[in-house]
């Protein structure tokens, strides 16, 4: 948690990792910030949930970077039980009720195996025989988002973000991956991928 922490990038957003990720891990069917926040912190959960919300939604840190770090000390340990024999593009989908979450529209969602109300993230992990590590994550933006400027506007959605399918998505997360010296193995994917 130290390496994961630090790699927030500021020392003011190491504790509140700490929790938000311990609150990840503790039992309870919600992991959102509010029922977290009640499950460490029963006597001041305001003040938990200030701490929560302000690292999760307001604080400036990279995803790419932690995700870096929890590869650098997982995935050595993976390769001890043999080596990376495949990298796993996939993409996953959490439905999602109402139309103001950053990606949520009308698409296929996985999970429940039809059309649903959803957001979908491009993910590539990389596997052994025993074990997976995803290694890239990505929130795919429908174009019904990235065309409307004043919904992107009203979720602080940045205007570098631009309209990307979902296997140009796990392209950019190849090369990144082939850019890092990750081990090399056969990418995997479905059809939908395949295809493109």
């Amino acid at each position: 948690m130290d390496g994961l922490a630090k790699a927030a990038g500021h020392a003011d957003r190491e504790a509140p990792l700490k929790a938000y990720c311990t609150g990840l891990l503790l039992p309870g069917e919600r992991k959102s910030v509010e029922p977290m926040a009640a499950r460490l912190a029963p006597d001041n959960v305001r003040r938990m949930h200030q701490s929560l919300h302000h690292v999760v939604a307001d604080a400036p840190w990279s995803d790419e970077a932690l995700l870096e770090t929890v590869r650098g000390s997982v995935l050595p340990r993976m390769q001890e039980n043999g080596p990376v024999a495949a990298w796993i593009v996939d993409d996953t989908g959490f439905v999602k009720k109402g139309t103001h979450s950053v990606g949520v529209a009308r698409q296929y969602c996985g999970p429940v195996g039809k059309q649903e109300n959803c957001r979908v993230a491009v993910s590539l992990s990389v596997a052994t025989d025993h074990a997976s590590l995803p290694i890239a994550w990505r929130l795919y933006l429908p174009e019904s988002w990235t065309s409307d400027r004043e919904r992107r506007q009203a979720a602080g959605v940045p205007e570098e973000i631009t309209f990307q399918t979902k296997p140009a998505m796990a392209l950019a997360q190849i090369r990144q991956a082939v850019a890092q010296e990750v081990s090399p193995a056969p990418v995997v994917a479905d059809a939908a991928y395949g295809n493109d």
